[in-house]
């Protein structure tokens, strides 16, 4: 009795001297995602994030460390605990999946002895959680520890980058987590393709006055994170890359009471729900312009990436005013919103400094007087040079929108400036389309004048590489798209097949059919849609631009038919009274069986586009036919290597 009663007593002893964690659990408005958040004295703050009940990544230690040697998280006592839940409408003003967005989560919001809290949000279909600093005055955020361990040796779908300094533009590499080593860098969005047919997402988003995520590797199951640390100074090589030449020893320079980016885990039972996931909208800041209604989307005819070069023109194509007129005609034959004056207009580095064969005024006036409008390329430091001055000018011009180029960083700074775009660019209504360019994370819901963004291995590739494969335009609804709406440029009226395919930077040619070309305009998203390829290519395909002319840049409804990571996916998607079917399939030739069964009851005129029997040989080989069918039917899409599938369904009256 004496043993037993020593042992009650130094069991007491031990429960006095460990510190004892504590948990606070969020689960998800039904039940699919949870959050197990353990706050321990000694060891941190962690957290354990399920879905459908399985455990699929664990968080932390989560800490911040600030000036002064001061670590959020080390040490954590939790001083009170908020817990609230939301069932909302978000009606976005810039359309992309669909017109109404619901925000349904429930949230938890620790409150620490020191001044911060941590946020945990569990959506049905993600989760999320930022800090929330309550310092006064200004703070410096040496570092963001912000760890991913996975429960076992998981395969990745990762865009790899060799520095911070970069245009996001990277393919995916397949790895395993053993085989990220610390010399591995990403970004994000990445991948993980868990053995059970989950998918496993990790991104930001609401990122503002700070730093982009990175990640990089341990050889095993945990990724570590790292930030573009703060830019004391720059060299400029050539008239475009302002690269960081020192820089300090920590992240940002911020304002001590504010909130911070999130961190996003997001979940998908199967490939093709990814697709419909906008949970990184829903996250990001509400939008900043009161009155919207001025922003309109639409498709753009693009010179860049053809070079200019039209056939069977009585004049001297290439930058020049005439040249830009018989764009300005060809837009204005079929209601396309935008033509792009890409680079050449002014000196790269001055843009008052004004070509002297483009008489951009009188563009203005001219494609005025045809409905069309005008977006003007820039670079970013020579529009930064002069913000306020360039874009007053473009202003009295009547340019509608401005493409701007080659940022190539994500630093607290670079993040700082494209707010700064957005909003003074917004201040004169007029819209941004951002290159050379980091990740979306929602700033398309905050500036919704912002209507796409590239950061995404485009089309553009094809003049130089032959990168671009069906393969690749097979994984980008899956892993790229997901964080935001993407500038991929699609359009190539010269295909070929894999054999035939040469990189030409003047007279380019895409990989795959002709319509896996049209397929993209439905599969891919971006409010601003370009046309890459010349008019006089277009004005040549009369069938093509049936459908080009017509087909949407936003969209009323979105769903999901089919979809596996890298192979096919096929999407339809709703536009007033009309819907449309787009599929792609990499170089594997498909036969898909679609049931019809999200259209309303009722017959459809169904029209179109479909591989020719000799596209495998030919690709630019196609067919477009109509038939009535009705919902709830099933229809039969054939597609070749490399192929695509486009369609339009209206309701028979």
């Amino acid at each position: 009795m004496k043993k037993f009663v020593g042992l009650w007593l130094l069991g007491l002893f031990l429960t006095a001297t460990v510190s004892v964690a504590e948990e606070y659990t969020v689960v998800s408005p039904g039940g699919k995602a949870k959050v197990v958040v353990t706050v321990d004295k000694k060891a941190g703050i962690t957290a354990g994030v399920f879905y459908l009940d399985k455990e699929m990544t664990r968080l932390g230690p989560i800490s911040m460390e600030i000036g002064q040697g001061k670590v959020f998280g080390s040490s954590p006592v939790v001083r009170k605990v908020n817990k609230r839940s939301a069932d909302e409408v978000i009606i976005p003003p810039v359309q992309q999946k669909r017109k109404q967005i619901r925000d349904n989560y429930t949230e938890i919001e620790l409150l620490f002895k020191e001044p911060f809290r941590l946020i945990f949000r569990a959506y049905d279909d993600g989760i999320a959680y930022r800090f929330k600093t309550d310092v006064e005055g200004e703070m410096i955020v040496k570092s963001e520890q912000a760890l991913f361990t996975f429960p076992t040796d998981e395969s990745l779908l990762l865009p790899t980058d060799v520095s911070m300094f970069t245009h996001s533009e990277r393919l995916y590499r397949s790895m395993k987590l053993s085989q990220v080593s610390p010399d591995t860098l990403s970004s994000v969005p990445f991948l993980v393709d868990r053995e059970d047919g989950i998918s496993v997402l990790v991104t930001e988003a609401d990122l503002e006055d700070y730093p982009g995520i990175y990640f990089y590797g341990t050889n095993s199951s945990l990724l570590k994170t790292k930030f573009p640390p703060y830019v004391l100074t720059e060299k400029l090589f050539r008239d475009r890359n302002l690269r960081p030449d020192q820089v300090a020893d920590y992240i940002a320079k911020t304002r001590g009471n504010r909130f911070f980016p999130w961190r996003v885990v997001a979940f998908a039972a199967e490939d093709k729900d990814i697709i419909s996931n906008d949970i990184v909208y829903r996250l990001a800041s509400p939008s900043r312009i009161a009155d919207p209604s001025w922003i309109k989307p639409g498709k753009v005819a693009w010179d860049w990436w053809n070079a200019n070069n039209n056939k069977g023109v009585t004049f001297r194509t290439g930058v020049n005013t005439e040249t830009y007129k018989y764009f300005i005609d060809f837009a204005a034959k079929y209601g396309i919103e935008y033509i792009i004056l890409d680079e050449g207009w002014s000196v790269p580095a001055d843009l008052f400094k004004i070509n002297p064969d483009v008489d951009v005024p009188e563009l203005c006036r001219y494609a005025q007087g045809k409905g069309v409008d005008i977006i003007l390329w820039c670079l970013w430091n020579a529009l930064d040079k002069d913000l306020e001055r360039a874009l007053d000018q473009f202003k009295l011009w009547n340019v509608k929108g401005v493409k701007v180029d080659f940022m190539q960083r994500d630093d607290q700074a670079m993040v700082n400036y494209y707010w700064r775009v957005s909003k003074a660019a917004a201040d004169r209504q007029m819209l941004v389309d951002f290159h050379g360019a980091y990740k979306p994370c929602g700033l398309e819901r905050t500036w919704p004048n912002m209507l796409t963004r590239e950061g995404v291995k485009g089309l553009e590739n094809c003049k130089w590489s032959s990168e671009i494969t069906p393969d690749h335009d097979c994984t980008l609804p899956f892993i790229r798209m997901f964080a935001g709406p993407m500038d991929y440029t699609p359009g190539a009226m010269r295909n070929a097949e894999k054999a035939n395919f040469k990189a030409a930077f003047t007279r380019p040619m895409s990989m795959g059919t002709r319509c896996h070309q049209l397929g993209l305009y439905i599969v891919f998203e971006s409010p601003l849609q370009m046309l890459a390829d010349a008019p006089s290519a277009y004005l040549k395909e009369p069938e093509c631009m049936e459908f080009l002319s017509v087909v949407p840049s936003v969209w009323d409804e979105t769903v999901p038919l089919n979809g596996a990571i890298g192979d096919f996916v096929t999407v339809a998607r709703k536009s007033g009274n009309d819907w449309y079917i787009g599929s792609l399939t990499d170089w594997t030739p498909r036969t898909m069986e679609i049931k019809l069964d999200f259209l309303s009851e009722g017959t459809y005129e169904l029209t179109e586009w479909v591989d020719g029997i000799n596209a495998d040989l030919y690709a630019e080989d196609f067919q477009k036919k109509s038939r009535i069918v009705k919902a709830g039917e099933t229809i039969s899409i054939k597609m070749a290597t490399g192929g695509g599938y486009a369609a339009i369904l209206k309701a028979k009256e």
